[in-house]
């Protein structure tokens, strides 16, 4: 069973279970299980009548929202790459990445059509796009919107085609700090090696998570999201981060699973509303991108009561390798942490001897 597949059984053994919340949109979108694997396969559908073959690039340009998932678990289900790209780049950087990549089909937010124009214009040679599919209002030329794209695929469930373990699910762009952002290609029998490793040392069923990373990154398409897909969860999406607004949604949701980077838990404590912010739901946070520093673990723990878990990882291995337990965090303050437990980890000298296993 691959990727494709999680929806289906979802819909199958909790199909009245809230899968996802979308804040990107007035009033929130909430989703059952059933009614997102209906979006996943009707996309599918669409997706397969305008001829899209397995191994084909699908792009989004979008901020986080539902389209992202939408999209991803209908590549999935036809054998299709979901390639989400990184809404930060100057379109310049975008298009060599469209270039590289050459997708067939993109899908746009109202906020990057411009950068979209800006693209087409100054392609070199022939562009690979053969439809833009608009999340909001139709202004680029020939493009079509994306809830007709919904509304005319089949509601027929997506059969599985050209998939196994080794097919490619997803490309996710490398930050890119030392030259251009590369094309790191995730498989499905990665995501589910993540997934396994994440619910060993960390998941429950049933529960809600906030995800703050962008959904063009590892982190926040495959962290949590994806294995609370699996088990079952909530995921809670918002477009943008917002601290008081993340505070209030922890709140009222009751968010018990929360991740972020460093800097994003040092602005929640700056934020208007850190003092009366009740984040008791929290059974705990993950940090994650850069070492944590010991006075933002103490000021958590000594006025929210919050135990911190850190990771490492990387966007080639999809993206779990380390993990430091909540009672190192202070004592062990720096360090990675263990290997997760389905990672094997070696240190070597520069001449390949193995010093540490």
């Amino acid at each position: 069973m691959y990727i494709g597949n999680y929806l289906a059984r979802r819909q199958l053994y909790s199909p009245d279970k809230l899968a996802f919340v979308d804040y990107g949109q007035d009033p929130a979108l909430r989703l059952t299980y059933r009614e997102a694997n209906g979006r996943a396969d009707r996309l599918a559908n669409f997706f397969r009548s305008r001829g899209i073959q397995p191994g084909d690039r699908l792009a989004i340009l979008a901020r986080d929202g539902i389209e992202h998932l939408d999209c991803f678990f209908a590549c999935s289900k036809i054998g299709a790459v979901h390639t989400a790209l990184n809404w930060r780049l100057h379109w310049r950087e975008t298009r060599s990445i469209l270039q590289d990549t050459t997708p067939r089909i993109l899908i746009v937010s109202p906020a990057y059509t411009q950068d979209v124009k800006n693209i087409l214009d100054g392609y070199q040679g022939q562009p690979s796009l053969e439809l833009i599919l608009e999340t909001g209002s139709q202004v680029l030329k020939d493009s079509l919107s994306y809830q007709s794209a919904l509304e005319n695929g089949s509601p027929d469930p997506a059969a599985q085609e050209a998939v196994d373990k080794e097919t490619i699910a997803a490309l996710i762009f490398t930050g890119g700090t030392t030259g251009s952002p590369k094309a790191a290609q995730v498989s499905h029998r990665m995501i589910a090696w993540n997934t396994l490793n994440t619910f060993i040392h960390d998941l429950q069923t049933d529960d809600i998570y906030l995800n703050v990373f962008p959904l063009f990154h590892t982190g926040g398409l495959f962290v949590y999201t994806l294995p609370q897909v699996i088990f079952g969860g909530t995921t809670i999406l918002v477009p943008r981060f917002d601290p008081e607004q993340i505070l209030e949604l922890i709140e009222s949701e009751r968010v018990n699973v929360f991740a972020a980077v460093p800097t994003m838990y040092q602005m929640l404590t700056q934020a208007e509303n850190w003092e009366e912010a009740d984040l008791s739901s929290l059974r705990f946070c993950t940090s994650g991108g850069a070492p944590l520093p010991v006075p933002l673990v103490k000021k958590y723990t000594e006025e929210k009561r919050i135990r911190f878990k850190q990771g490492f990882g990387m966007t080639e291995f999809g993206p779990g390798i380390f993990a430091l337990a909540p009672e190192d965090a202070v004592r062990k303050a720096g360090s990675i942490g263990r290997p997760n437990f389905y990672v094997d980890a070696q240190v070597k000298n520069d001449q390949g001897d193995i010093l540490f296993s």
